[in-house]
This record gives C-alpha cells, structure tokens and sequence, in this order.
C-alpha cells in the first residue's frame, strides 16, 4: 500500500464516522449545556491521554470564546489542569480517584459533567461517573466503538462508531466544537 492510499483510506474512513454522528443526540447536549449556563451550573469535562487535552482545549472553547458571547459566562473548568491536586490524590489514595476526588471538592447537585474516552471503561472515569450519578448531577459520556462500562451508566452518550483512537479522538473534538461553536455563533 502507498502512503497515499493509506492516506486516502484514512480520510474516507474519517468521512464514515462523521456522517454517522448522531446530530438528536448532540442538539440534546448542547440544550443541556445552555441551561446549565442559564442555570449557573458548573460545567466539569475530563479524560485521560488525548481526551484529557481535549478536555482542555474544550474549556477554553467555552470559558473564552462561547463566554465571550454568551449573556452569563460558562462556569466550566476541565478537571486535568490541576497537577498538583492530580498528583497528590494519585499518591495519597489512586489514580482512579484523580477525578472523583476533585468532583467531591467542586461539585453540586445539577451541575453538568461531561468525560470523554476511547475505550470507556477507564476506572477513573466510571467512578467519576458513578459518583456524579448518586450526587444528581447530569452525566455526558462520548466513548468509541467499544462503548465500554460508561456508555452504560452515562444519562447521555455518543458513540463515535470506530476503535481507531485517531478517529475516535478528532471526532470527540469535533462534537466538543459544535458544542462551543453552537454558542459563539448564536445558534443555541
């Protein structure tokens, strides 16, 4: 194979799981997250690995720009930024506990979480997951075609239909882009 076939492949491969996003299901989100603004609700999102830059980048998208146009300003934070609190909950208890402890400290009732992850099953995520459902809060999970144990326990979820880590991270990106870019250009 060449690179350009191999490149090719790639991008129509791409163009599949693109045209298979489940456009209802994200309308819903973004509904979610336009009352959780009016609301005043805390917006938390978080990952591991790829999805935890994602995370970042996502909450700049709303903390910044959608922020910037929005009558209330998006309280959001990505719960990956925090190295220090990171590490020392990692240290002092387990790496499983980097998220949930940090939800314990941020979160309240009606607050809006969203994870994101390739496989989901990640330990840390389902227990993020499992303790923001006891505490009522909303649970968002975009996962890839393994669905894994957060698609099972998520209030809302998207599955990106592919287990190409690649694919499945730029389409969380995108989905997270619609999100934002529903409210810089004033469609939500």
């Amino acid at each position: 194979m060449t690179l350009n076939t191999w490149i090719e492949n790639y991008i129509e491969l791409q163009k599949k799981v693109i045209d298979a996003i489940p456009v209802d299901i994200i309308v819903d989100i973004i509904e979610k997250f336009g009352n959780a603004n009016i609301n005043k609700k805390q917006i938390f999102v978080f990952g591991n690995g790829g999805s935890a830059s994602n995370a970042s980048h996502f909450i700049t998208d709303l903390a910044k720009g959608a922020s910037e146009i929005s009558n209330n300003r998006f309280k959001c934070m990505s719960l990956n930024e925090h190295t220090g609190l990171i590490t020392a909950i990692s240290n002092d208890y387990a790496f499983e506990d980097v998220f949930v402890k940090q939800l314990e400290n941020f979160a309240n009732p009606e607050d809006l979480l969203l994870t994101m992850s390739v496989s989901g099953s990640s330990p840390n995520l389902v227990k993020a997951i499992e303790w923001a459902n006891e505490n009522n809060l909303y649970t968002i999970a975009l996962v890839g075609g393994k669905k894994g144990i957060i698609s099972e326990i998520a209030d809302k979820v998207v599955i990106v239909d592919s287990t190409h880590y690649g694919r499945v991270e730029d389409l969380h990106m995108m989905i997270c882009h619609i999100i934002a870019y529903a409210f810089m250009e004033n469609i939500a």
